[in-house]
């Protein structure tokens, strides 16, 4: 009954905890533009291949393969979770075992992969800490980036530990106490026996340590993940669900600017526009209010592994560019002035900006638009659709955009062509040629 009770108190201050952090995100996604979601059928399709056969990971044969099966890991050890939500809260053991057969597999699943788990977290764990890895370092890795993920990578390692002892010590106490063994343990009952020589009362002392530390850490980490780079953890999933479902290279038109050229094209609808239709605010983005929500999405659920600033031509030949800082600029903006907007309303203002204090128009030039980043990132986010957001700002409200670009809207403002010839001269080139050579 102690233990029962104990444990409802830790789970409802988890609760209560993470409530706070949805509360606040909530109020933070309020602050950011709408952006429709259409096409559920084929957004279940991409999820399904994306983030569930994890396609775009496994292109990497090795390191691929070991994370999709960390992935495919955490989803079968996490119905054992919730298994031991419902044991704890009620006082059970094994509430999941009217499953039979169902039940054993997932079990052993589960054994099996808390050993593999833990050995790619030190795989995982050496390549962070020994290995030079690129694409791990750039200006945008502070030190805390680095730290955040190996207090996250730790905290993973301990909950398979913890996992792998709970189950080896409960294998013992069920032999001990003549119980039924409820599931199938192909790794612990192996490692159970380096324990067998210990007395009972130390076995009991050993499964509960285990399965508190476990439980007590699986309410941390949930607690911890919406701070830290890995909460792609839960985010991940429906970040691919909510993803662009158009070519890379489609660019999305501006509704506003689509009606007005309309009404230019034919002046006699001007008299059906509604009189009271109110103009946009702004063009494209300045700050994170402006970003649509989609674009907040994929900077928190963006893992920082830096795929994206590798294949990123920009990024590679020296530029200033790298799409992964985009999207922790886009969070790090978010969590500086979001507290102010929600106090003070959309007045608020801290005399700083996305652009430029965040993000240079160097950087914001610099893109090709190649999509490569959109194109490796594992989790389908969108970088260019951001750039392109805060080049129209730049160039549609400040007229900022560099020389060569000025020049080439002069040109079609003047003469229709981005080139500086009038119409009538277009064809002047061909004056002095032959019919004869012109055939």
């Amino acid at each position: 009954m102690i233990k029962q009770v104990i444990f409802i108190v830790s789970l409802l201050i988890t609760l209560v905890v993470f409530a706070f952090t949805l509360r606040n995100l909530f109020l933070k996604f309020k602050l950011t533009r709408p952006k429709p979601v259409r096409n559920i059928g084929e957004r279940l399709l991409i999820t399904l291949k994306v983030a569930l056969f994890q396609t775009k990971i496994l292109r990497k044969p090795i390191i691929g393969l070991i994370h999709a099966l960390v992935f495919w890991g955490f989803l079968v050890i996490l119905i054992g979770s919730v298994e031991m939500l419902i044991d704890g809260m009620f006082g059970i053991e094994h509430s999941f075992h009217f499953l039979g057969k169902l039940y054993d597999i997932i079990i052993a699943s589960g054994d099996i992969f808390a050993l593999l788990i833990g050995i790619f977290i030190v795989v995982f764990l050496f390549r962070r800490i020994f290995m030079r890895i690129k694409r791990f370092s750039g200006t945008e890795m502070k030190k805390w980036s680095h730290q955040d993920a190996i207090i996250a990578l730790a905290m993973i390692f301990f909950l398979m530990l913890t996992l792998t002892g709970m189950n080896s010590f409960y294998l013992l106490e069920a032999k001990l106490q003549g119980h039924e063994i409820a599931g199938v343990f192909p790794v612990s009952r192996y490692i159970s026996v380096l324990f067998s020589g210990l007395s009972p009362q130390t076995i009991h002392l050993g499964h509960e340590i285990n399965w508190w530390a476990h439980i007590l850490t699986i309410f941390v980490f949930a607690n911890y993940l919406p701070y830290s780079k890995h909460f792609h953890v839960f985010l991940s999933i429906p970040g691919v669900f909510f993803s662009k479902l158009e070519p890379l290279g489609k660019i999305d038109t501006m509704e506003s600017i689509t009606k007005e050229v309309k009404l230019m094209l034919n002046p006699e609808t001007a008299f059906a526009a509604s009189d009271d239709e109110e103009a946009p605010e702004r063009f494209g983005v300045l700050d994170v209010e402006d970003v649509s929500w989609m674009s907040y999405f994929d900077a928190l659920s963006c893992t920082q592994c830096g795929r994206c600033t590798a294949v990123c031509p920009a990024n590679i030949t020296g530029k200033n560019l790298s799409p992964r800082k985009l999207m922790m600029d886009v969070r790090a903006r978010m969590n500086e002035k979001a507290p102010g907007l929600i106090k003070d309303g959309p007045d608020y203002s801290d005399n700083k900006s996305l652009i430029r204090d965040y993000i240079s128009e160097e950087e914001i030039w610099a893109c090709t638009l190649c999509n490569a980043c959109a194109q490796e990132c594992p989790i389908n986010i969108d970088q260019p659709s951001l750039i392109i957001q805060m080049r129209r700002f730049l160039v549609m409200e400040e007229s900022s955009a560099p020389a060569e670009l000025n020049s080439i809207f002069a040109n079609i403002e003047n003469n229709g062509a981005p080139w500086q010839f009038s119409q009538e001269d277009r064809m002047n080139w061909a004056e002095d040629l032959s019919m004869n050579s012109l055939k």
